[in-house]
């Protein structure tokens, strides 16, 4: 046999566990501990669960980051429809600089990951000292950190916040194709019985979900000049007026001129799933730390959970979200 056939596979940089400082390894021994998702095991820092490159590059970005009072910085907790976000806002932000209407728009040629790139996984996450040099006013930025757990800067400026909340049932069912797909041919792949448990449980990444969406929803209430609170569903059944509702809380509305040219509608079919999983760059192209740009592409639709779960899983989380939600006034849509 030759070596190549006998030598184990080096997994992919996002599947590589050894990437972390001395002192982190010590602070892991102090937290609680589960089975991972994507990891091979999840932590429990300051209240949520996350692998351990994530929670060294959580507190690189704690005690580095200087946030800007123009910046703009999108939160979801994972498969939340974050992708499809990335790219409205990029597009919408950057109108001006990027006429919708002209070829070589960069959506066309870069994944929105790379357009706005997540702060402690991409810049911290790899003990890299991020330089933003390159970046122009408006910075775009982009985290899955519970509330208070983001840097004091971004608490304490005058940073926007745009949250995108998506339904628990799809976004559970979303979580679990994705880890699996990133797992596959490398680990083995997680049933779904168990990963339902462990979401019922709130162990999921960066979760329980219900504590990081009632966060930003309570910081939505309080600080409505800060925080926008999107519900996926929504976007999805009136695109145009959460469109409009995101670019008058970034300061940048639509003008009549730009309503009768179409502008909304050529955003909206730019950044569609069908335009965007169809690009070449996101149906071929791939993370400089391996994860395929497809696996971000799935279906994006509303109400898959249904092929998935049987009725005693849809009563257990129904129970769950109602005790966790009563009284918040959010009400999630299903269909």
């Amino acid at each position: 046999m030759s070596k190549s056939q006998t030598s184990p596979q080096i997994p992919p940089k996002y599947l590589q566990e050894d990437e972390i400082s001395d002192e982190c390894k010590k602070l892991l021994l102090t937290l609680p501990k589960e089975r991972g998702w994507l990891a091979s095991h999840m932590y429990n820092y300051q209240g949520f669960w996350v692998t351990p490159r994530v929670i060294q590059g959580v507190i690189s970005c704690q005690h580095q980051f200087q946030a800007q009072d123009s910046d703009i910085i999108l939160v979801t907790t994972p498969k939340s429809g974050t992708t499809w976000l990335k790219s409205l806002l990029f597009v919408l932000v950057n109108r001006m600089k990027y006429p919708v209407f002209e070829q070589n728009h960069p959506l066309l040629v870069k994944n929105p990951h790379d357009l706005i790139p997540f702060l402690e996984i991409r810049f911290y996450g790899y003990g890299l000292v991020p330089n933003f040099a390159s970046f122009t006013s408006p910075r775009l930025l982009s985290t899955h950190m519970p509330y208070a757990s983001l840097p004091k800067s971004i608490q304490d400026s005058k940073t926007k916040l745009v949250y995108l909340c998506r339904n628990p049932k799809d976004t559970f069912i979303s979580l679990w194709h994705f880890t699996n797909n990133l797992r596959l041919h490398h680990k083995d792949i997680h049933p779904i019985e168990e990963k339902f448990e462990s979401f019922c449980k709130g162990v999921s990444l960066y979760g329980p979900f219900w504590n990081h969406v009632l966060d930003y929803w309570k910081q939505s209430i309080e600080k409505p000049n800060k925080v926008l609170f999107l519900m996926y569903e929504e976007i999805k059944v009136q695109p145009k007026l959460q469109l409009k509702r995101l670019a008058e809380f970034l300061e940048c509305p639509f003008s009549i001129e730009e309503e009768n040219c179409g502008v909304m509608d050529e955003i909206l079919r730019m950044c569609s799933f069908e335009n965007l999983s169809n690009l070449e760059v996101n149906a071929n192209g791939k993370f400089s730390t391996g994860e395929e740009n497809k696996a971000f592409f799935r279906k994006g639709e509303v109400g898959d959970w249904k092929n998935y779960f049987t009725i005693e899983m849809s009563e257990k989380l129904n129970h769950i979200i109602e005790q966790k939600f009563q009284g918040s006034g959010i009400k999630f849509s299903y269909i």
